[in-house]
């Protein structure tokens, strides 16, 4: 795309940014708002932290798909060092894992729920996993383990909650992380014609096929950073 020095871009980011991130688009000329539609809260109840306390006790193989889940989990973790193998996906999970469980711990990571799912039922010997997730998780990964004979055993610790706010402003390009965030924004809103829309993986952007048939630019691997570059190849060197 052919864009003068005159010419400023406005992009809007759905998902909070680190200050790093945020300096990268400033310094190629992008000017980024942050707005969340969605925001997600750790499950507190008894229940929740009985099942968490639990899988601690417990060998075996442990799935992530989403940093919220690790937090949520982590949470619960005081001095101890379960023995999990865990599988999860790549990039900012995996160091959210090994951040708070050690990279020892892992043993498998995809770019999708459904590699993930895949890697799993290559690997895993013990025939049973511990899945980790939120109360909107999508099918793939739960599915794909099940028709392999893989029993799952789901511990919900995080709720999604909708933000839709209603938005005003032209944007050039529009940021999106997950489905939920993408469901919530078409609450309210219309993408205007011009506006480009980036979405952080497969997943996303066929929630985003079924409001628009804007052009959708996608991330081939999960993380900010990844897609933080793409806005940036594509405005700034496009």
């Amino acid at each position: 795309m052919d864009n003068n020095n005159s010419n400023t871009i406005h992009i809007l980011c759905t998902r909070p940014l680190t200050t790093l991130l945020e300096d990268e688009l400033q310094a190629a000329g992008i000017q980024t708002d942050i707005l969340s539609f969605i925001e997600t809260t750790p499950v507190d109840t008894v229940e929740a932290q009985q099942e968490i306390e639990q899988a601690y006790l417990l060998s075996g193989s442990v799935v992530f798909t989403s940093m919220n889940a690790v937090e949520a989990v982590a949470a619960w973790k005081d001095d101890q060092q379960p023995d999990w193998n865990i599988y999860c996906i790549g990039t900012a999970t995996k160091k959210l894992v090994e951040e708070h469980f050690g990279s020892e711990s892992i043993a498998g990571t995809a770019n999708t729920a459904a590699e993930l799912a895949e890697l799993i039922v290559e690997e895993n010997e013990t025939g049973q996993v511990i899945f980790f997730c939120g109360d909107q998780r999508r099918d793939e990964l739960p599915e794909i383990l099940q028709e392999h004979g893989i029993e799952v055993n789901e511990i919900i610790v995080y709720q999604t909650v909708a933000l839709p706010h209603k938005i005003a402003k032209h944007y050039n390009g529009i940021l999106f992380f997950s489905p939920s965030a993408v469901h919530s924004f078409f609450v309210n809103n219309k993408v205007q014609a011009q506006t480009i829309l980036f979405a952080i993986g497969k997943t996303t952007a066929s929630t985003i096929k079924k409001y628009s048939n804007h052009t959708i630019i996608i991330s081939k691997e999960p993380g900010k950073e990844n897609l933080v570059q793409l806005v940036v190849e594509y405005f700034c060197n496009g």
